[in-house]
């Protein structure tokens, strides 16, 4: 099978089980999903793509917790969230200097997927259980990243049997 429909097939077929389990087994946002999902192929899929995909999502999602328990703790001003958002900022391209983070886009996957957690979940960084915005991204993340990993296996393996029937 060519690449590209051998992709189609793959990351089709994935995609709708990915929307299936979000949407009735494992309650995490399907867009989370397949931000981590996408942050995989940019950090290189294979193996060294997932781990350097992870490590960068959970480092901005550890970002984004600590930005957001902070500012949730300080009065209510535009003014300083804006300016601890900017230390957070700076705080993920920091962390890119670790050669495992070196790809900023997937720590602000990380960190945008947090707070669109928040935002779409109606919780808080002070939410306890299962529905911590944290679990929820973090969980979301590495199931994205695995079906990264899946899809390019599939696609691989589709590829592959063409090349071997020819």
């Amino acid at each position: 099978m060519p690449p590209r429909l051998a992709a189609m097939v793959s990351l089709g077929t994935l995609g709708a089980i990915d929307t299936y389990l979000t949407a009735t087994i494992l309650p995490v946002p399907v867009w989370m999903t397949f931000i981590a999902w996408a942050s995989f192929f940019a950090c290189g899929g294979g193996r060294a793509g997932l781990v350097k995909s992870l490590a960068s999502n959970f480092t901005g999602i550890l970002i984004a917790t600590a930005t957001l328990l902070i500012i949730a703790t300080l009065p209510a001003s535009p003014v300083a969230a804006a300016v601890l958002v900017g230390l957070g900022t700076s705080a993920m391209i920091f962390a890119s200097a670790i050669p495992l983070l070196n790809f900023p886009p997937a720590i602000v996957f990380g960190f945008a997927s947090f707070v669109g957690t928040t935002a779409a979940t109606d919780t808080t960084v002070f939410t306890g259980g299962l529905t911590h915005p944290t679990l929820v991204a973090a969980t979301a993340m590495t199931l994205g990243g695995l079906f990264g990993l899946v899809s390019e296996f599939g696609t691989k393996l589709l590829t592959a049997r063409t090349a071997a029937t020819a």
